[in-house]
């Protein structure tokens, strides 16, 4: 990623599809972006639709059909703000009709689904990149900067402890899977960015404590053997309530020079054998957050390159969540390279 780079989005015409409450964070970025164009906005409640337009002072037309919408306004990049379930299908429509896809997380509901739209974006030479915001802190960039130097040698062991207890109410208390489904693809590919490694194969275990207020799997433990002789072990729950910690996750990296240990909010801790702290990597001063990986998907558009988080790479990221799932309902181990392409 180039940072400090703002031409990515000059000329872009820009189509945003799904109004609902995550799209005032997307269409906050693309306003604050001058050298692009919004042209239209699509959701399947029209009221939805002109309210966020409204909201975002936009006079822009609406649409309910996203195909009309492809027709008429002609645009150069999707962004794609829909549920889960409706991704992979913007997204094929947004290809076939020659544009470039930005998607909020996860980039299909199945793996079936994103290795379609994979292969489709893999065709038409488009970009096709999925929002992973998470990646986009100073924080995790330094953890990332210092595993990268080497100064803690060749890594063994990755842990990252996730404990919350969130009420949300709705469909998440009665969903399958809802930690691993709904949450856990931002820890799964943290892990993947944090180390440069990728999945070979996962064990789950998924429970549901006695007092969980979720109808299933609240809690899960992960074991992931991954590229580089790396064992990544994930512990997560939604249903804890006291002693929480940050929504980035607890981690603790282990190599053979030393330990890092960062609580997903302030700066890493690094302690090296012998004494001593491993040196502090040049801060990040790019855009965080959803700008942060919005810049970086437009800035690739304008390169002619995949960006950081292109479909090719975040399908890895998305396999393990799916890895774990299938581990846990065959109670055996998974290779993550049966559910790729």
């Amino acid at each position: 990623m180039a940072d400090g780079n703002v031409s990515g989005a000059h000329g872009q015409r820009v189509l945003l599809v799904g109004c609902g409450g995550m799209s005032r964070t997307w269409l906050r970025y693309l306003a604050s972006r001058g050298e692009l164009e919004v042209v239209g906005l699509v959701d399947v409640e029209p009221e939805a639709a002109a309210a966020r337009a409204a909201e975002a002072g936009l006079e822009v037309p609406h649409f309910t059909e996203l195909e009309k919408a492809l027709e008429r306004t002609e645009p150069t990049v999707v962004c794609d703000v829909t549920i889960p379930e409706a991704h992979a299908g913007v997204a094929s429509a947004a290809l076939r009709a020659g544009c470039h896809v930005a998607c909020e997380k996860p980039m299909a509901h199945s793996m079936e689904a994103a290795r379609a739209t994979s292969a489709l974006a893999a065709e038409t030479g488009l970009n096709y990149a999925v929002m992973q915001n998470r990646r986009y802190r100073q924080p995790i960039r330094a953890v990332r900067d210092i595993v990268a130097s080497g100064a803690l040698g060749e890594l063994g062991i990755v842990n990252a402890d996730f404990y919350l207890g969130p009420h949300f109410g709705g469909f998440r208390d009665a969903m399958q899977s809802p930690r691993l489904l709904d949450m856990a693809i931002h820890t799964f590919d943290q892990a993947r960015f944090i180390t440069g490694r990728d999945p070979l194969a996962v064990y789950c275990h998924e429970f549901n404590p006695g007092w969980s207020w979720y109808a299933h799997g609240a809690a899960a433990t992960a074991v992931f053997e991954m590229t580089g002789g790396i064992v990544f072990t994930y512990r997560g729950s939604w249903c804890s309530e006291a002693l929480n910690t940050s929504w980035e996750s607890a981690w603790r990296l282990v190599g053979g020079r030393g330990t890092l240990c960062w609580d997903g909010e302030g700066q890493p801790r690094t302690e090296l054998v012998g004494g001593g702290e491993a040196a502090a990597p040049t801060p990040y001063t790019g855009p965080e957050g959803h700008a942060g990986c919005l810049q970086e998907m437009f800035a690739a558009i304008a390169a002619g390159r995949p960006a950081e988080t292109s479909h090719g790479d975040n399908i890895k990221s998305l396999a393990m969540v799916f890895g774990a799932i299938e581990s846990a309902r065959r109670d055996a181990r998974v290779e993550i390279a049966e559910l790729l392409p």
